[in-house]
Parts: structure tokens; C-alpha cells; sequence
């Protein structure tokens, strides 16, 4: 068989040209942006991250000060990134998985606040709950001396949320909160579409074996359900960990937050921007990664 007619050789070669189109698009690119910055006189380089910060930063999970460099200030919202991302993360899918079942519930009232849940968080713009978590709530509770206890394990106030002694700022209270129930709702129906495309023969031959429904659900539908349910939550952790930049709208230091302020001070536009391009690629890699690996642990395998 002649190469042209074969497919492999077809694959291969259509794979290798994506790639040079892809090396010589960021050449003229490259190219250009630094024609355009020798024209203004400004020379491209991150010399600038060892100049001094001179800015302060309102959360701070580890040691800085004003008179640290901008390095030290780009790590300190690299990590309050981080930290959104990943407890947004645990507490959505808890959210999403809670109410994704809640939707199937035999209970009318369970199912309904459910379904009213999803479309009220779904259908509003995330940038919008967030000033209303953050304005509406939080700078409208009492101060920290009258602080609102629910239970004597979760405390409300003006400063933030108090969760089992964990404290978070109301910047940060809004945030998450705003995140885990604006991407929650989508998981929930993503978790809805993934039991339902479970065969009802499962469901049946479950309850022919004298299960309960909740080790049912847990042993039997949901593991199964994992195969549907998954390539789509990987798209909304990638979502959340993106929508987290939105926290520059309440005040919030995430990375993005911080960027802004050092290009608004080094006028370093291209080099500030590459940054944030570099660290949210990162993150999505990361968890599309993880996930992957995830989903394959959990494929049926032929023999």
C-alpha cells in the first residue's frame, strides 16, 4: 500500500503540521510584540519582580510585608488562588453531589427545593451573586462583638465566617460561597444526567438483593454513574478554578487581584499578563490530569 493511502501516515503527518502551524504562530507573535515594545522603548524582561512591592496585600498565608519584592507579592495571591481553588473544589462537589441526588428524591419537598435551588444559581450570573453574598450579606451583618452562632459551631459577622474555629475573611467567605453554589448547581444536574443513564435493571436487581436505597445509591448507580458523570465535572473544576478570578470584583488578593496592582505600578503589561496566562494553564493541566487519571480508574475494562 502506497504511504499516501495510509491512515496511520495520515494521523501522523496531520499531528506534525498542528504543531509547526502551532511553534510558527507564536514565533510571529512573539516576534511582533517585540518589535511593538522596542518601538515604545520598553525592554520585555522580569527584572522588575526583584524590585520592591511597596503595596500591602489584605490575607496573607505567609510572611509579607510592603518592603518585599513583587515575587513574594505574586506568591502570596498565587497561594490565596490556590486555596480558593482547592476548597472550592472539595465543597462544590459536595454540593453538587448532595443536591444531583436530591433532585431524584421520592420526597416532593426535597425535590423541589432542589430543582428551585439549581435554577435560581444556575440562570444568575456568577459576578452578580458574588456582590450580593459580599454586599448584601456580609457587610450587612452585625460586627464581630454580636456575631450570629448557628449552633454554636458556625459563627457570622462582618469580618467573615467562622467555621469549627477555621476563620475566613468576608472576602473570602463571599467568594467561596458565591463559587460553590453557582458551580454546585451545574454539577447537580450533571449528577442527575449520570444516575439517570443507569440502566433500571441496576436499580431492580439492587433491590431484588434486599438493599436499602441508600447503599443502593452509594454501592451499586453512583459508582457506575461515575463513567457519565465525570469528563463533565472535569470541565466545571476547570470552571471554578478560572471563575475564582473574579474575586478582584470584592477585594479579594488572588493572583489576578495582585498582577493588577504590579502592572498598574511596573507598567509591565505583556510580562504581568504571561504570568497569569502561565499560572491558571497550570492550574487547568493540573486538574485535567488528575482527572483523567481519575476517569480511567473508573472505565469498565474488557477482558
Amino acid at each position: 500500500m502506497s504511504f499516501w493511502r495510509d491512515r496511520r501516515f495520515w494521523r501522523i503527518a496531520t499531528q506534525v503540521i498542528a504543531v509547526i502551524l502551532a511553534i510558527t504562530i507564536v514565533s510571529i507573535l512573539s516576534v511582533n510584540v517585540s518589535r511593538n515594545l522596542q518601538r515604545l522603548g520598553i525592554q520585555f524582561g522580569f527584572d522588575f519582580l526583584q524590585q520592591e512591592a511597596s503595596f500591602d496585600i489584605g490575607e496573607t498565608p505567609i510572611a509579607y510585608k510592603p518592603t518585599d519584592d513583587y515575587s513574594r507579592a505574586l506568591w502570596v495571591g498565587l497561594l490565596n488562588t490556590l486555596r480558593v481553588a482547592v476548597a472550592g473544589i472539595i465543597l462544590t462537589t459536595i454540593m453538587g453531589i448532595g443536591a444531583g441526588i436530591a433532585r431524584l428524591s421520592d420526597n416532593w419537598l426535597v425535590r423541589n427545593i432542589a430543582l428551585v435551588y439549581v435554577e435560581i444559581f444556575r440562570n444568575t450570573p456568577l459576578l452578580l451573586q458574588l456582590l450580593f453574598w459580599y454586599s448584601a450579606v456580609f457587610l450587612n451583618l452585625p460586627n464581630v462583638n454580636n456575631k450570629i452562632s448557628l449552633g454554636g459551631l458556625i459563627y457570622l459577622s462582618q469580618s467573615g465566617l467562622e467555621v469549627l474555629g477555621i476563620k475566613f475573611s468576608s472576602e473570602l467567605a463571599a467568594l467561596l460561597i458565591g463559587l460553590v453554589f453557582y458551580t454546585g448547581s451545574f454539577i447537580a444536574e450533571i449528577v442527575r444526567g449520570g444516575i439517570q443513564s443507569v440502566s433500571r435493571g441496576q436499580w431492580e436487581a439492587a433491590r431484588s438483593l434486599g438493599l436499602k436505597p441508600g447503599l443502593i445509591m452509594r454501592l451499586v448507580i453512583f459508582p457506575q454513574a461515575l463513567r457519565v458523570i465525570i469528563p463533565p465535572l472535569t470541565s466545571q473544576y476547570l470552571n471554578l478554578t478560572k471563575n475564582s478570578s473574579l474575586a478582584i470584583a470584592i477585594g479579594y488578593p488572588d493572583i489576578y487581584f495582585v498582577a493588577s496592582t504590579t502592572f498598574n505600578q511596573t507598567g509591565k503589561a505583556v510580562e504581568v499578563m504571561l504570568l497569569i496566562m502561565l499560572t491558571y494553564l497550570i492550574f487547568s493541566l493540573t486538574i485535567s490530569l488528575v482527572m483523567n487519571l481519575f476517569n480511567r480508574s473508573v472505565q469498565i475494562r474488557e477482558r
